[in-house]
């Protein structure tokens, strides 16, 4: 098994780092975005203005009107009445900054987006690439305010179907511009035995899905219904998961009257977790075993040190969701569940070469 083949584009050193730039801002983003999320900071902001919600309230008069704006809603009458201003304005920060980093993220990659193409570093299989990544971030973008909007009607939290889907494409920009940037400056190994890889694109598909569970159950403050692990307040499985009569159209859309839904997502997340860990391990040491490219090893191992350090974030976050969703662990897993994302496509593009499918 030959180790590595060469890069048939060479790319400037500045167009490497734009990407390193861009990706640590994604990081970023997706802490803020927890952070927001984890204050209930995401309703404050009652509309959305691409331009002229780029500067804050500056006096008294803007801040009281953003404020009674807030106020119609029906999270600030369930939930925040009575609230001062300078709680609110704690909140918007929050928010504020998750949108305004948005802005600036577009800002960096536009303007040296021109710059590189102008110059010719940027050709079509780079172009094609950061493509999907522009669009990606519109489509997140479009539904993050769709998410918000969720939570200005009814209900005083965002929908947790649709914060689920938000945080995945977040997450899936992510992948796309680190995907991109694999490509445009990393090398890849020979074949690795072909059941392996077929092995690895499952991990992948599985942990995709976990990705989107586990923005249901946090949308759904399932951890804080059942804090409790590894049992879920003294059952391993709820029984309500076995009444069939739960099980209605009502239940699955307002989730947040009943039980059944809390604990399906419970089960399915701690379920799909289980799987990925052992499924993560059993590859990852039999490419340690049979792999004499280094590079492959150290991916290897480092998919492995993530997914304890995941499990164990994890564990922690249910444990630790006593009346409400403590804002360190929940914002840790959430880091942890990007870094675990980074180390398995970084494994996966290494494994790559001889699939043709892995190419677009």
């Amino acid at each position: 098994m030959e180790n590595q083949t060469a890069n048939k584009t060479s790319y400037p050193k500045a167009l490497r780092i734009w990407l390193y730039i861009g990706l640590f801002m994604l990081v970023v983003q997706v802490v803020v975005g927890g952070v927001t999320r984890l204050t209930g900071s995401g309703l404050s902001i009652t509309k959305w203005e691409i331009v002229t919600g780029t500067l804050p309230p500056t006096n008294d008069t803007d801040w009281n009107a953003e404020f009674d704006l807030y106020k119609e809603t029906p999270q600030y009458r369930e939930i925040n009445e009575g609230m001062s201003l300078s709680d609110f304005k704690f909140i918007y920060f929050w928010e504020y900054i998750h949108r305004f980093w948005a802005r600036i993220m577009g800002f960096v990659f536009l303007i040296p987006f021109i710059i590189f193409w102008i110059r010719g570093h940027i050709d079509k299989p780079l172009a094609k690439g950061l493509g999907s990544v522009v669009l990606l971030a519109i489509l997140a973008a479009s539904f993050g305010w769709i998410m918000v909007a969720s939570g200005l009607i009814e209900r005083p939290w965002v929908n947790a179907y649709k914060l689920a889907l938000h945080l995945s494409i977040a997450f899936c920009v992510y992948a796309a511009l680190f995907w991109t940037y694999l490509k445009a400056f990393h090398v890849r190994t020979q074949a690795i035995d072909r059941k392996y890889l077929r092995l690895m694109k499952i991990f992948m598909m599985l942990l995709a899905v976990q990705i989107f569970a586990g923005g249901v159950m946090s949308g759904m403050k399932a951890g804080v219904i059942y804090p409790t692990w590894p049992d879920m307040n003294g059952e391993f499985i709820p029984h309500i998961i076995f009444n069939s009569s739960e099980y209605t159209v009502e239940n699955f859309n307002y989730y947040d009257r009943n039980l059944l839904l809390p604990a399906l997502v419970h089960i399915i997340h701690r379920t799909i977790a289980y799987i990925v860990f052992f499924l993560g391990l059993y590859i990852s040491f039999y490419l340690i075993k049979v792999s004499r490219n280094r590079e492959v090893s150290s991916a290897s191992w480092l998919l492995i040190m993530m997914l304890i350090i995941q499990v164990v974030l994890g564990i922690w976050t249910v444990i630790s969701c006593q009346g409400s969703i403590p804002v360190l662990q929940g914002v840790l897993h959430q880091m942890g569940a990007l870094f675990l994302l980074t180390s398995s496509l970084y494994l996966f593009y290494l494994l790559g070469k001889c699939d043709k499918s892995l190419e677009s």
